[in-house]
């Protein structure tokens, strides 16, 4: 069974004569240990892709499925429980909450699970370790570079045992090789059995992926392998 299913999935924004289609009629299917990156350029879709698979939205017509859950069916706090266990995001403005500390943000989705508070803050420490940010727990994020802000928030998608990554521009304020350790971290987080989306405009950590979708104007254009080079994908969907 697919980690998640994109079912015809569409999302339009407004009503009427002002109505924005945003995402049209895109099915797209990822499986235990695999990571698909969803390229394309700005405006086409990528975010809302993402915010639909990780119920964060709910499709306008169609469906979307985790762990052969439709999203759309769930209650609130069905739903919440569900981002909470299963589902990890890194969000493109991070969203880190400015009172709390680096371990206590890394920690929060687990202590909010029910997990006790000293397992949580093991685990949260040891996530944050993952990232290279072993002795950063105690600060705050206000305290922290924006890349090291950034790793933060990774910690937090990747702690504890979520079965489907969804990371919007992972690595957009890091250097060249923290963005590679985070995504060779993300990867192996998927090979152990995990289902992966990156959304990224970067040929080079679309290369990581098992699988490349290209969007434009909210429709699946391309579709690639494993990448001999993700620029020819974008030169092909260009054309």
């Amino acid at each position: 069974m697919s980690t998640l299913e994109l079912l015809d999935a569409c999302r339009t924004h407004g009503s009427g004569e002002t109505a924005v289609p945003a995402l049209r009629g895109v099915s797209l299917s990822v499986a235990p240990g695999e990571l698909v990156a969803v390229m394309g350029p700005s405006g086409s879709g990528k975010s809302t892709l993402l915010n639909l698979a990780g119920g964060l939205d709910r499709p306008t017509a169609g469906g979307v499925a985790v762990e052969g859950r439709r999203l759309e069916s769930l209650g609130r706090r069905e739903l919440a429980a569900l981002r909470r266990r299963s589902i990890g995001y890194v969000f493109q403005d991070l969203n880190l909450l400015p009172a709390l500390t680096a371990a206590e943000n890394v920690a929060l989705p687990l202590e909010l699970d029910g997990v006790p508070l000293r397992r949580a803050r093991r685990e949260a420490l040891s996530a944050l370790a993952d990232v290279d940010l072993d002795g950063c727990g105690r600060r705050f994020p206000d305290e922290l570079s924006g890349g090291q802000q950034q790793r933060v928030a990774i910690a937090r998608a990747l702690v504890g045992r979520r079965r489907l990554l969804l990371a919007d521009e992972p690595t957009g304020a890091l250097d060249s090789q923290t963005g590679e350790s985070v995504l060779r971290l993300m990867r192996s987080k998927i090979d152990a059995g995990a289902a992966g989306v990156l959304v990224t405009h970067e040929p080079r950590h679309a290369a990581w992926a098992d699988r490349v979708v290209f969007l434009r104007d909210g429709l699946v254009v391309d579709a690639s392998g494993p990448l001999a080079t993700a620029d020819d994908l974008l030169d092909g969907a260009a054309r």
